[in-house]
């Protein structure tokens, strides 16, 4: 009961901070998002056991990425544009990332082509798809909201019709039982219908105004979702851990409440490049 009520007591306020971070203001937003993609990747360092030195490193990087993309996308939308302050935060976390891979010659650890395969894992499928939210917010910030709800929708859809159809007697189709026991396919069409609802709704309440859109973006989310939700099970159970973190009480570390996002956010990126009108589709 304890563990039940620390769980939703946590998770109340994860999805407050971050429902208010995307609604009060740009400024808002960016100080929280760039504290948990900072400790994002300390987190995934941490995991890898790269050493102090490579994870503050990285944590710069990180830190540069998001500011660059902050600034050219939110900054000027409350005249804190500074476009050659951009081109140097760029330019920082590209030369970071040299000088981090450059200096596996003088730490002289064991398998440093394993080690700089860390190092780019944790810039591009950790840092950058919190970088990439700053696109999103700015085609519409609603559409970066309807992201995160209908992750939280797909993961309680999963959950819950999972969960039901184990009891019966035939049991659930298990999806990647050497990566995730508890994942089937019944819970991942569970997820997709309930998505697909909660992208119904968002095109009800004038988030996304053409439904055929709402339901795309809904599909997207649900199926990249799961497979982020997959790649972070499959690197926890090759490093033996069952948790990324003790971040959040009760539910585990940042990666563990942000893994779906990792490949649903890039996705959604190509997405609203392929489609997006922005006068018609999403505003």
């Amino acid at each position: 009961m304890n563990n039940f009520i620390t769980r939703t007591l946590s998770a109340a306020v994860y999805a407050a901070v971050v429902i208010t971070s995307i609604l009060v203001h740009p400024l808002y937003f960016g100080c929280v998002f760039l504290l948990l993609d900072v400790l994002a990747v300390r987190e995934y360092m941490s995991l890898m056991k790269v050493g102090t030195t490579q994870t503050i490193l990285n944590m710069l990087i990180a830190a540069c990425t998001f500011v660059s993309f902050w600034m050219a996308i939110q900054a000027p939308l409350i005249n804190w544009g500074n476009l050659p302050f951009t081109a140097f935060m760029a330019y920082s976390a590209l030369l970071l990332i040299v000088v981090s891979l450059v200096l596996e010659l003088f730490l002289k650890k064991d398998n440093p082509i394993q080690r700089w395969g860390y190092i780019l894992q944790a810039q591009v499928m950790v840092a950058l798809p919190f970088a990439l939210m700053n696109i999103i917010m700015e085609y519409n910030k609603m559409l970066l909201l309807a992201l995160f709800i209908i992750i939280w929708v797909n993961d309680s859809g999963a959950y819950i019709i999972g969960s039901l159809l184990a009891k019966r007697k035939a049991g659930n189709h298990k999806m990647f039982p050497r990566v995730s026991p508890n994942k089937s396919w019944e819970g991942l069409i569970g997820g997709i219908v309930f998505s697909l609802l909660c992208g119904w709704i968002c095109h009800l309440i004038g988030w996304i105004p053409e439904l055929w859109f709402a339901l795309l973006f809904a599909l997207v989310i649900s199926i990249f979702g799961t497979l982020g939700d997959l790649m972070e099970s499959l690197m926890k159970r090759t490093i033996g851990v069952k948790d990324s973190g003790t971040f959040m009480p009760g539910h585990g570390g940042i990666l563990d409440r942000f893994d779906s996002l990792l490949l649903a956010t890039p996705a959604i990126i190509l997405l609203l490049l392929a489609f997006c009108s922005k006068t018609t589709i999403i505003q």
